[in-house]
């Protein structure tokens, strides 16, 4: 669907060198076919002068949003003009989302074949009033208005388990400034997805091999949040994909911290109603695992 198989923009290239964490990223909207749909939106919307091309002040790949007049606190993310380009350019990333999916639907359908679709887990940022780094990926989540609810919705119109990263971290492991905070993050995701009534898939977003990644994951994957009652009968995840298979995961102590986690998950995913699909999906690495 986009990089890294993910739903978003290639807004934070970091391979080539590009970008760094925690820029904020830059919009991607300047092939000749996007300048094409901005310039006619802009002239159906009667502002001209809005299609010319993206944002000038919008900074670059590694400035932060404090630095940027469109980013900042009551920057021209939150302006008319703003407001405008968020919304095409968000639509565009949401328009390509449902050619793919349903596209992916007419082949697999009625072939048992389970789909979902991944969404990054852009956490820095998260903290400011404009989400600048989710912005430039295309994701229009910002202080007052949530982004992610329309992608679970056109999720569930196909069908689409919802599929999010950055399960393992915790707030107080990222660095204060950039103002991260994938917990609450994850909490929205999860907000979402209830909202749309479609199930959520997760996978952490770095390699680890410690206790306390596991432990978060393991809290995380039950899907419950603070305010839901006791009572409350909460569906876990409906998977989660470790990543990933290295030299260093074999090493002694990291597989024997990795077997106990896969136990653990499974134990907890044996109360859900799946808990057979659940438990014969992880039993052949427990078994083999134990055998080494």
């Amino acid at each position: 669907m986009g990089p890294a198989g993910e739903l978003r923009y290639p807004s934070y290239p970091e391979s080539n060198g590009t970008w760094k964490f925690p820029g904020i990223g830059a919009f991607q909207c300047y092939d000749k076919y996007m300048l094409a749909n901005l310039k006619a939106t802009a002239e159906t919307t009667g502002k001209q002068e809005w299609g010319y091309g993206g944002p000038t002040d919008a900074g670059g790949y590694n400035n932060w949003p404090e630095e940027t007049e469109f980013f900042r606190r009551e920057g021209g993310w939150n302006s008319p003009y703003g407001e405008f380009f968020l919304q095409w350019y968000s639509n565009m990333l949401l328009n390509h989302g449902e050619r793919i999916l349903a596209e992916a639907e007419s082949i697999f359908h009625n072939s048992g074949a389970k789909l979902s679709g991944k969404v990054a887990g852009i956490h820095w940022h998260y903290l400011t009033r404009s989400h600048a780094s989710e912005l430039t990926a295309g994701y229009y989540n910002t202080r007052d208005r949530d982004g992610y609810l329309p992608i679970a919705q056109m999720f569930g119109r196909h069908g689409v388990v919802f599929n999010f990263t950055c399960i393992e971290m915790k707030d107080v492991e990222q660095p204060v400034d950039a103002k991260c905070s994938p917990e609450k993050l994850i909490k929205q995701v999860i907000q979402a997805t209830r909202k749309a009534r479609i199930p959520l898939a997760g996978e952490n977003a770095l390699p680890r091999f410690d206790e306390a990644s596991y432990t978060q994951v393991l809290n995380n994957s039950s899907l419950r949040l603070e305010e839901d009652s006791p009572d409350d009968e909460i569906e876990p995840m409906c998977a989660f994909t470790y990543l990933r298979t290295s030299q260093d995961l074999f090493q002694s102590n990291n597989w024997s911290r990795f077997v106990s986690f896969v136990r653990r998950m499974s134990q907890q995913n044996a109360v859900s109603n799946s808990k057979d699909e659940k438990q014969s999906g992880t039993r052949p690495v427990i078994q083999e695992a134990t055998s080494t």
